[in-house]
């Protein structure tokens, strides 16, 4: 069992909410969120605050998708700093370029990061130090993981996973 310290910190890892689809005319990184998107993102969020989830770090990814997804995190959790775009949250990205990025912060008890599949599963398989686990973050899911080592090589333990499915049956 992991103990929480002043130097553990607490990641929450936000697939992005359902976006539009892609078109012939539009580039991947201008996808929006959809109404029923942002409709499933606000029932995990509205749970994750529930949980007192309360990041003083918000990372994004700098596709609109995950930046709009990151603003409603902002907006339903309290959150008055900006957001920072990192291309380390980029679809095609990997988890130790997330790790080097989470590093810069980890004199942050809370950070919160907003990105894409595959990338946010093998990122949370990688900060448990499972890298071949298999995890099916659905949009707009949520996974909180408390870290407890900031080496090279992470450890972290999953405290919960969030879907929309599971919160709007609660509902």
């Amino acid at each position: 069992m992991v103990s929480e310290t002043a130097s553990d910190m607490l990641i929450h890892l936000l697939r992005h909410g359902i976006a539009e689809d892609a078109s012939g005319t539009m580039k991947d990184t201008d996808r929006a969120l959809t109404v029923d998107g942002r409709k499933k993102l606000l029932g995990v969020l509205r749970a994750a605050k529930a949980a007192q989830v309360a990041p003083a770090v918000i990372l994004t990814s700098p596709y609109l998708r995950a930046v709009q997804t990151a603003e409603v995190a902002a907006e339903v959790l309290g959150y008055e700093g900006e957001l920072i775009r990192t291309k380390a949250l980029e679809p095609g990205s990997s988890p130790e370029d997330v790790w080097d990025e989470l590093r810069l912060y980890r004199q942050s008890s809370e950070v919160l990061v907003s990105g894409h599949e595959p990338l946010l599963s093998q990122t949370v398989a990688y900060l448990l130090g499972a890298p071949s686990l298999q995890v099916d973050l659905k949009k707009g899911a949520m996974a909180s993981i408390l870290m407890e080592q900031f080496g090279a090589q992470p450890r972290g333990v999953l405290r919960w996973l969030l879907i929309a499915k599971l919160v709007s049956r609660s509902s």
